[in-house]
């Protein structure tokens, strides 16, 4: 049992695919209370869009799950989620607080929808024609700023109606702190597009010449820093309880695994990323290449790290157990997916190898948004389930592999692999896909997740 003198962090990770909290003992480091839940909050098939109230519905859902006794020796909250994507809010109406038994909670009001990091409406032809950022990081559909002029040039009616925008994890963090506006950390800025790391600013002037409303943009404070204080006492966590600005889910993820320079860390969950730090003193090119698939995040205190951040992961595999549910629905047969995914992961155990090719790239890559799936080498004997979930599994890793070679790893020193995510912590064909590519160690195991790693950041910077 913990003693009333025990303190803690709460860390909270809000997903497109699930939302997660977590409780760090301050002085041990430990996890000791945990929930997640699924977001369970999309408006639409294709998740580009979610609802903002359903997503804190279910953080509320999580929170009330933690030990009350607990929540009021929190003494300072971390909030992260995914860099990319946007929500628009009125600063002054944002949410309504209420009170009950449990504690006080806030209700999103005057919001729309949050347009994920997945949304698809910003063409090739649409990201040429908008101005150049004076940035090393291109600027993609599904990023902040590219999805405001996208409403800007097609929709500005629509943006009238709001005076802040922001990450939802931003928005979470605003309402908490009862802010007037957006405060955003340089790692959600640089999420967004439009943003210089090195000088730590917008592209303003760039973004003013072609009509951009930069009213909507936030206010930039480094990562790690804090946003405010709770303006009310929230599921039993104190008033005036410190709010960390929030944080990039990826960076957490690495933060809460990578204890070695020397580590790079692959995640897999509904997307994928493979990691590594970059040296002290490394400054990012200063114009960005559209066409390379590694770009360099803005991390913690000044540093970098080398990202290879594919769009298609763990949502590839919902995908083809999506298709196999659908089609067994033609034939008046339902079967759980999570019965799905157990079979399909057997019967890929079954067949360690297979020459079908699969290339699983259903959402195209930032590099290459043009290019879609494939699948090649089909013949009468490879078409059994296991033999497609192996290619497909494969397919996932050699894509991730295509954008950061083996070799490049080797080459910057790496000397492990940290394997991450829920997609590789639940499927071993996977994980023998990984080993299978990669020539060096994979470690599997360690708790390793944004929500912790945003708990361990406040924690340390305290």
């Amino acid at each position: 049992m913990a003693s009333s003198s025990s303190k803690y962090v709460l860390g909270l990770d809000l997903g497109t695919s699930s939302i997660k909290v977590v409780l760090l003992d301050s002085q041990s480091n430990t996890v000791t209370d945990s929930c997640s839940l699924p977001t369970r909050a999309d408006t639409s098939s294709d998740g580009k869009e979610q609802d903002p109230e359903q997503i804190i519905l279910t953080l509320d859902q999580c929170l009330a799950a933690l030990p009350r006794d607990k929540l009021q020796n929190v003494t300072s909250i971390g909030v992260s989620g995914q860099m990319h994507g946007v929500v628009f809010w009125n600063a002054k109406t944002g949410c309504e607080w209420s009170s009950a038994d449990t504690g006080s909670r806030f209700i999103p009001k005057d919001v729309s929808h949050l347009i994920t990091w997945q949304d698809g409406r910003c063409t090739s032809d649409f990201l040429s024609a908008l101005p150049k950022p004076q940035s090393h990081l291109s600027v993609a559909t599904g990023f902040g700023c590219a999805t405001i002029f996208w409403y800007t040039k097609n929709r500005p009616e629509f943006l009238a109606g709001f005076s802040a925008a922001g990450t939802i994890h931003d928005y979470v963090v605003s309402m908490l702190c009862g802010a007037q506006g957006c405060v955003m950390s340089e790692q959600n800025a640089a999420g967004w597009g439009y943003f210089d790391t090195t000088t730590m600013q917008w592209n303003t002037d760039i973004l003013k010449g072609a009509g951009f409303p930069v009213h909507l943009l936030p206010d930039l404070v480094n990562s790690g820093s804090m946003a405010g204080e709770t303006c009310s006492e929230w599921h039993g966590i104190p008033a005036h309880t410190p709010v960390g600005a929030a944080l990039g889910d990826f960076q957490c993820s690495v933060y809460s695994c990578m204890t070695n320079p020397a580590d790079a860390v692959l995640n897999i969950s509904t997307s994928a990323q493979l990691t590594y730090a970059m040296p002290a003193g490394f400054a990012p090119p200063c114009a960005p290449d559209p066409l390379s698939p590694v770009a360099f995040f803005p991390y913690f205190d000044g540093s970098y790290l080398a990202v290879a951040a594919s769009l298609n992961g763990g949502n590839v595999m919902a995908t083809f157990v999506g298709m196999l549910s659908a089609w067994m629905k033609e034939f008046g047969v339902e079967v759980r997916d999570s019965d799905i995914y157990s079979r399909l992961i057997e019967r890929g155990l079954d067949q360690p190898h297979t020459d079908l090719r699969v290339t699983p790239t259903l959402l195209g890559e930032r590099h290459d948004s043009a290019g879609r799936g494939l699948v090649a080498s089909i013949s009468p004997s490879n078409l059994s389930l296991g033999h497609v979930t192996r290619a497909v599994c494969r397919g996932i890793l050699e894509n991730v592999a295509a954008m950061m070679p083996p070799q490049m790893l080797l080459e910057a020193g790496v000397q492990r692999i940290m394997g991450s995510g829920s997609a590789l912590s639940r499927n071993e064909v996977l994980r023998q896909e990984v080993e299978r590519l990669f020539p060096l160690p994979v470690v599997y195991g360690k708790e390793v997740d944004s929500a912790v790693g945003v708990a361990m950041v406040l924690r340390d910077k305290q």
